[in-house]
């Protein structure tokens, strides 16, 4: 397994092949990703911990709560960001995708990158 901090939380990737990826991302409470989308990536995450809020567009006030539980796909060039509520509980996720790892188009990010 490879662990990856990152400046939200981090994120450990247990499966790499030619034909997939599976992570498991763990957002600190009040953090989020950037605002981004992929040419060709494609993923589904599944909430395995806490509360994931998951904004789909430029408008910060949209914003959608998902369940522990649920499952969110994520199709190419489909706008999206991730993050977890502010409080004491962290959102920790399972990710499987496509193998494009690099393929990030970042249009916000509140850590500058």
């Amino acid at each position: 397994m490879k662990r990856i901090d990152k400046p939200w939380g981090y994120e450990e990737i247990w499966a790499q092949t030619e034909k997939y990826v599976g992570k498991m991302l763990t957002i600190l409470p009040g953090h989020r990703l950037s605002l981004q989308y992929h040419e060709i990536k494609e993923e589904t995450i599944y909430v395995l911990e806490g509360e994931l809020l998951v904004w789909t567009s430029e408008d910060e006030n949209t914003v959608y709560r998902v369940g522990k539980g649920t499952t969110y796909h994520v199709n190419p060039k489909q706008i999206h960001r991730f993050g977890a509520p502010k409080g004491n509980q962290l959102t920790r996720l399972i990710e499987v995708s496509t193998p494009e790892l690099d393929d990030v188009v970042r249009l916000a990010d509140d850590y500058k990158r």
